[in-house]
């Protein structure tokens, strides 16, 4: 599947980056109760000139695939598609805390979800997945310094340093847009309270705070 998708990857804006008006921030996280491992998926939208909060939902449920490296997408997009349906609202663009075109078949979870999601995606990790040998070079230490991650002469994403002082974070195309437009896309979403752009920051405290929640009703049933 994931070879059949990578033709239909497109690497250019499909969009004007001053129309961005709704960023969406996915994030996961898992659990486990009694030998059964569950996941929930959080999405916050912000309002890309504001910074607040437009909408937040999120889904859970029992999590059947186990992790396999190279294959999250398959155990996660269940959860973001449900997550999605949720939505009263319509992101421009979703940005992921995870790969997208920086994977060993460039398919990580951000591309993978494009085509479910029919919007640019972004992928954001932090911490490097290493392909083929292939370490980062860590960029200079200023706010918005970068360096490519470039495997067989190829661009696979960008280690990017959002915070002078501050472990980089690794960005990658997802779908439907360029490189550089996803590191201003990020960079316009950095605040002073974290290395993450904002709508990932959020979506990762969003799941810790849903996943306590459903622990302790799971726990007090």
């Amino acid at each position: 599947m994931q070879s059949e998708l990578f033709s239909r990857i497109k690497l250019e804006n499909n969009f004007h980056i001053k129309n961005i008006q709704l960023i969406a921030g996915v994030d996961l996280s898992y659990w486990d109760i009694n030998e059964r491992k569950y996941g929930a998926c959080c999405i916050v939208i912000i309002d890309c000139s504001t910074k607040g909060i437009v909408e937040k939902v999120y889904s859970y449920g029992e999590i059947l695939i186990p992790y396999i490296p190279g294959f999250l997408a398959f155990r996660e997009l269940p959860l973001v598609i449900e997550a999605v349906k949720k939505l009263t609202k319509q992101p421009d663009i979703y940005m992921f805390d995870g790969n997208g075109y920086l994977h060993y078949r460039h398919m990580g979870i951000a591309t993978h979800a494009s085509f479910f999601l029919n919007k640019p995606t972004i992928g954001v990790a932090k911490s490097y997945l290493k392909i083929q040998d292939v370490d980062f070079i860590m960029p200079e230490n200023q706010r918005g310094s970068y360096s490519d991650i470039i495997i067989n002469n190829e661009v696979y994403g960008r280690t990017l340093r959002t915070t002078k002082n501050v472990k980089p974070i690794f960005v990658s195309c997802g779908n439907w847009i360029d490189l550089d437009t996803s590191t201003e896309v990020v960079m316009n979403c950095i605040n002073n309270e974290s290395r993450l752009p904002i709508p990932v920051r959020l979506a990762d405290l969003e799941t810790h705070k849903i996943r306590k929640q459903l622990k302790e009703r799971e726990i007090e049933e």
